[in-house]
């Protein structure tokens, strides 16, 4: 007596799953090897499930890459929101930092196809990718708040310093550790009072005139470093330079 299709349908979707993990994983690997131009008959080969099962989950080519790029992303969004739980922010920081820019040297031809255009990122792409940016931001304020990572760098300053970073970690070492160069730049994120603030860009370097800047038709007193308008406070001396950071910068310059 045959069997019920009923009985049949938990067993099919277990094992569409199953092949579905199977294509994504060899797919992982081919295009972080060759690129485009790997095949779907050759994913199928690696997977060891037939071509048409690659064709029915993944009917192009585009989207089985969009769903390993998805893939991946999420997993790095998840190691951040696990780490968001440690009791140490500032290593639970680096320790997402190192582990982004060590895993994603193996994963540069995927990342150059999504940077090359054609319409990318796409959609599940965005989704994925806005998920890391705020558990990253999360860890980053934590972070800060704990006094392990410096107060002025930002959620932007973090994603070009992994860009920099994987591009030095192409150089990577079998134990994938970070090389050194790709250390040092994450060490720059640390707090060190002898490193000066990301500040807005002051005048030409050979400028040395440090005489108020002043407009003629509001008599308005203006930082010389940044020319910024300086408010006068209601008692004591007037300010002479608009923070500590352009105060600072004037003093490096007189040193200089």
């Amino acid at each position: 007596m045959p069997t019920p299709p009923t009985a049949l349908a938990p067993v099919s979707r277990t094992d569409a799953r199953r092949n579905r993990a199977l294509v994504l994983a060899a797919a992982q690997q081919a295009f972080a090897e060759h690129g485009m131009s790997v095949s779907l008959a050759e994913i199928a080969r690696r997977a060891g499930v037939g071509a048409g099962t690659v064709y029915r989950h993944f009917p192009t080519k585009s989207d089985l890459l969009e769903a390993v790029m998805q893939q991946r992303i999420d997993r790095l969004a998840r190691v951040a929101a696990e780490h968001l739980r440690a009791p140490d922010p500032g290593v639970a920081f680096f320790a997402v930092c190192t582990e982004v820019i060590a895993s994603t040297p193996g994963n540069q031809a995927l990342c150059d196809i999504v940077q090359s255009g054609d319409g990318w990122p796409r959609a599940l792409l965005q989704s994925a990718g806005a998920r890391f940016h705020r558990a990253m931001e999360a860890l980053l304020v934590s972070a800060q708040q704990q006094g392990a990572v410096r107060a002025d760098i930002t959620l932007a300053d973090v994603l070009d310093i992994f860009t920099g970073c994987v591009a030095i970690q192409r150089h990577q070492l079998p134990d994938r550790s970070l090389v050194r160069g790709a250390a040092l730049v994450l060490d720059a994120l640390r707090p060190n009072a002898a490193l000066p603030a990301v500040t807005k860009p002051g005048p030409a370097p050979n400028s040395r005139n440090e005489t108020p800047a002043r407009n003629e038709t509001d008599g308005t007193p203006r930082c010389p470093i940044c020319a910024t308008a300086l408010r006068r406070p209601p008692t004591g001396r007037p300010a002479r330079y608009c923070s500590a950071a352009c105060r600072q910068k004037a003093h490096r310059r007189r040193q200089g």
